[in-house]
């Protein structure tokens, strides 16, 4: 199994706040990553957006980008190992 750390770099200036919205563990915003094929002239792998209803889409309203992506380590996962562990975490 792969395991990958991603990155994101999100500015929260650019958030909707209309949008965000109360669940049972905390307030929530959707959104949707988009990852490139190639690493672009940046050094990015893609893209975070704010996301939009589908009635939104259909009219022409595109999601605000919010940041950028990086894929800074991709490592193979042993059998041994637990996912989810806290061992694993770059902090």
């Amino acid at each position: 199994m792969t395991k990958q750390m991603i990155q994101l770099k999100i500015d929260v200036s650019k958030i909707d706040k209309t949008k965000l919205y109360n669940g049972k563990k905390g307030t929530y915003l959707d959104a949707t990553l988009f990852l490139y094929d190639q690493v672009d002239q940046y050094g990015n792998h893609g893209f975070i957006v704010q996301s939009v209803s589908k009635e939104e889409r259909e009219s022409g309203v595109k999601g605000t980008v919010l940041g950028n992506v990086k894929i800074f380590q991709k490592a193979e996962q042993s059998e041994n190992q637990n996912i989810g562990s806290d061992n694993d975490l770059p902090f």
